[in-house]
């Protein structure tokens, strides 16, 4: 369908929890096409529906070559000892700072058709699981950041000239 604009940061769709899926319609339908359409655009890993300004628990992920979807995912895994990696995000464009993630994550929903969908992986496909689910839940990768790193890339937001 569409390429939808990315939401940047201070928009409050970004800080709001969003609202699980109740029933797939066209509108959640239609929300699948443009997550699809939106994380295919080269150098993206992964679009939340809280991104394109949609409050329902759904995100879409590009990694690999593998592009895929997920409607009401919840993480239901994550092992090994935490890392911490560059990461960017699509709402808070040009600032990359080492975030915290786990090397491997799993998460659990379902697709259009209500069946079950599950979506592992290790490094950048389980940060983008983390990541894309933190989105779901009303979380930027800069409220993980610690503190001195977190002072750091609010002065960079601030200082930027799309803020």
């Amino acid at each position: 369908m569409t390429v939808r604009e990315i939401r940047l940061f201070g928009d409050p769709v970004l800080k709001t929890v969003s609202d699980p899926i109740v029933e797939v319609d066209d509108r959640v339908r239609a929300l699948v096409d443009d997550l699809l359409d939106s994380v295919k655009v080269p150098g993206r890993a992964g679009v939340a529906a809280a991104q394109i300004g949609v409050n329902l628990r759904a995100f879409s992920y590009n990694v690999d070559g593998k592009i895929g979807y997920i409607l009401n995912p919840v993480l239901v895994e994550t092992s090994g000892e935490p890392e911490l990696v560059d990461e960017g995000c699509l709402s808070v464009p040009e600032l990359w700072f080492k975030t915290s993630r786990y090397p491997y994550a799993k998460a659990r929903g379902i697709d259009l058709e209500g069946d079950e969908v599950i979506v592992e992986g290790t490094g950048v496909l389980a940060q983008a699981l983390q990541h894309e689910t933190d989105h779901l839940d009303g979380l930027l990768y800069l409220d993980r950041l610690d503190k001195p790193t977190r002072r750091e890339a609010m002065r960079q937001v601030r200082e930027s000239t799309w803020f």
